[in-house]
């Protein structure tokens, strides 16, 4: 029942929260939360199941904004409700150790599901939210015990439909019949260059209806009919939603609404006047919070009352199924099985075999005691060796499968992953080719920013892969990922540090890790001298009279070998430096670092099949043996030697700087 006067003031108490605080910071968007404040009381107040008290309950239901350029919309909504963001911090918008930055940071704001502002980001990754829901259900609901039942709610603009990453996930999501995802499409008609004819004129609906979605449209000032809207996209468990709401950017400025000068900047102290009056609010008042306004929105009493009903349910669970509600928790809380890493294999030296093969062995081996891992590829399973025989894929109407097929869509097999590491009780993973990463590096720097855990399998990493040609080799790759801030980075040497590499990469909580995986076969290392790679770098055939460092990673760590036992020949005493993950390296005590490359070793080369840039870090004034050029169309073995990736030119480095 809608209770219209309340209503309204709620609406409005957002509309000039939103407004007065993009005029103290003098920046930010005010339109978009003064169009959409209708639908989200709506929302808010008659739909969402969440408590305010416990923000990270978990079988909440989640809201994304995408559109996170209207972040005031959400603080707005998160301190109305009763979360942790007092008034004093919408007053702190966009400045200095707030929690109300310019977009909304899931790691920083509570309340807040997701970092969003990259448009597209975040109604691509609630497509991995609402999968990660259908997933745990059908791994842990039993009749009369619907444990994981909530919905993904999300509010997406016109930006948002733009990119292109939401076609390739919302694609997916129809695939998959996800029927506890609802999208309120924000159809205000207005970007940032002025009317959406300019650029944007399709059928955004008929677009979808297309993925396999129920449609509808609505008049998003009206909140009976979102309200109706919303009940018929509830009742539909088999689509997605996308309700379609028509509305007035800056609505209730006389001046403004409707123009692009609402979405990007502030109204202007005038013109907040004017809407105030226009919509009888008082004039001279600012951050104004009736109390009405806030009863109306305040979650609390009815969010624990929500969360101790499911809490009850959990209990129960608990007494019929002990060791299901175990993992469950265990799950949620993102604790791996105890003795897991006893399942990762070794693999005898000498042995060669590409390091993306290592990968496929790792994960049958724990795929099976990790029943959190859930994997898939961007259409090149058997290229990346991601898959594990025996489990079957995800699909419509057979959710619990622990293999996801992405289809050709990177960026979106990214978002998604991003999403099902955000909801909890997943750990996602995802293979491409290197040079591919390209496609999916939004989504890579959102995991990194986020903290999420979640697993990039980089096959074909080099030069290696051989006759696709430049077009499929990755140069500048390797590089361009280390230099985004909390992504790691492992190029293992050998498949026993490959196995180290998932080791590290599935005991990480905190950010993603990148495996850079070869294609070509590679001889295994001793597994206790590999076991070394979880410190990032480390020596091999180390002594205090070295005179040289040659530094190396993935396959070159052969050539670097190679090279070693021709200097040794000569009498010239050098150590081979693995350096499989830099970001770790760089976080090691001074005193390893300076054992592994003493400062007294002056004589130093680098040898990586990659760009050399970034690589004199290490070397300081040494010399780099790399590509930074494009490569060619050729067997690997032919594009080593012509672009001088051998021993012998190590060797003559070496030389030259003794």
């Amino acid at each position: 029942m809608i209770q219209k006067d309340l209503h309204q003031l709620a609406a409005n108490t957002i509309r000039f929260l939103a407004a007065d605080a993009v005029q103290k910071a003098n920046s930010g968007h005010p339109g978009m939360p003064m169009g959409m404040a209708d639908v989200a009381v709506t929302l808010w107040t008659q739909f969402l199941k969440h408590n305010p008290a416990d923000p990270h309950w978990p079988n909440r239901d989640r809201f994304i904004l995408s559109g996170g350029h209207g972040s005031m919309l959400l603080y707005s909504l998160l301190h109305l409700s009763g979360y942790d963001l007092s008034l004093d911090d919408i007053k702190q918008f966009r400045q200095w150790g707030s929690l109300t930055p310019g977009h909304p940071e899931s790691h920083l704001t509570p309340g807040v599901e997701m970092t969003t502002g990259p448009l597209g980001q975040g109604l691509s990754s609630a497509v991995g939210l609402a999968a990660a829901e259908q997933w745990l259900g059908a791994q842990f609901n039993r009749p009369d015990f619907a444990l994981v039942d909530h919905t993904t709610y999300v509010f997406a603009g016109d930006g948002d439909m733009q990119e292109g990453v939401s076609h390739e996930a919302c694609a997916l999501a129809g695939h998959w019949g996800l029927g506890k995802l609802i999208v309120f499409y924000d159809d205000n008609g207005i970007q940032i260059d002025g009317s959406t004819k300019l650029a944007f004129t399709e059928d955004v609906r008929a677009r979808f209806a297309a993925y396999g979605w129920q449609t509808q449209a609505v008049d998003g000032h009206d909140p009976t009919a979102v309200a109706a809207a919303i009940r018929t996209a509830l009742a539909n468990t088999d689509q997605p939603s996308l309700i379609a709401c028509k509305t007035t950017i800056g609505y209730g400025s006389p001046n403004k609404a409707g123009t692009h000068s609402a979405h990007g900047e502030p109204l202007g102290v005038d013109e907040i006047r004017l809407a105030k009056e226009a919509l009888g609010w008082p004039a001279e008042t600012q951050f104004l919070v009736p109390e009405e306004a806030a009863a109306f929105l305040n979650g609390r009493s009815r969010g624990a009352q929500i969360q101790a009903e499911w809490e009850n349910l959990l209990a129960c669970y608990a007494e019929t199924y002990p060791e299901l509600a175990q993992q469950f928790k265990a799950a949620m809380a993102g604790e791996l099985p105890a003795g897991w890493e006893a399942a990762l294999p070794q693999f005898e030296p000498g042995s060669k075999l590409a390091t993306r093969a290592a990968s496929g062995k790792v994960l049958a081996g724990i795929v099976p005691v990790v029943p959190q891992l859930l994997g898939g590829s961007a259409d090149l399973t058997g290229s990346n060796k991601t898959d594990v025989k025996g489990y079957a894929a995800l699909q419509r109407g057979h959710f619990a499968g622990r293999y996801i097929h992405y289809g050709v869509r990177e960026h979106g097999m990214g978002a998604i992953m991003n999403g099902l590491a955000l909801h909890g009780g997943v750990i996602p993973y995802g293979g491409t080719f290197l040079v591919f990463s390209d496609y999916m590096r939004g989504a890579i720097r959102l995991a990194a920013l986020m903290e999420q855990r979640v697993v990039y399998v980089f096959t074909h990493d080099s030069i290696g892969l051989g006759e696709d040609g430049p077009t499929h080799q990755p140069i500048e790759h390797l590089m361009s990922l280390r230099a985004i801030p909390n992504v790691w980075v492992f190029r293992p040497a050998d498949a026993n540090e490959t196995a180290v590499a998932w080791q590290m990469a599935l005991e990480r909580t905190d950010g993603p890790t990148a495996l850079a995986l070869t294609r070509q076969n590679l001889p295994s290392l001793e597994p206790a001298l590999a076991d070394n790679a979880r410190f990032g770098a480390y020596a091999i055939g180390a002594a205090a009279d070295d005179v040289a460092a040659i530094l190396a990673t993935g396959s070159e760590v052969e050539i670097a070998l190679q090279a070693q036992a021709a200097l040794a020949a000569e009498g010239i005493r050098a150590r081979v430096i693995s350096m499989p993950c830099w970001e770790l390296f760089a976080q090691q005590p001074a005193e390893y670092q300076q054992t592994v490359l003493p400062g007294s070793i002056t004589a130093r080369v680098s040898i990586e099949a990659g760009m050399t840039r970034g690589w004199q870090e290490h070397l300081r004034g040494g010399i780099a043996i790399g590509l930074d050029h494009f490569g060619a169309s050729a067997p690997y073995q032919t594009l080593y030697r012509e672009f001088g990736l051998t021993a012998d030119a190590v060797v003559t480095a070496v030389k030259q700087q003794l």
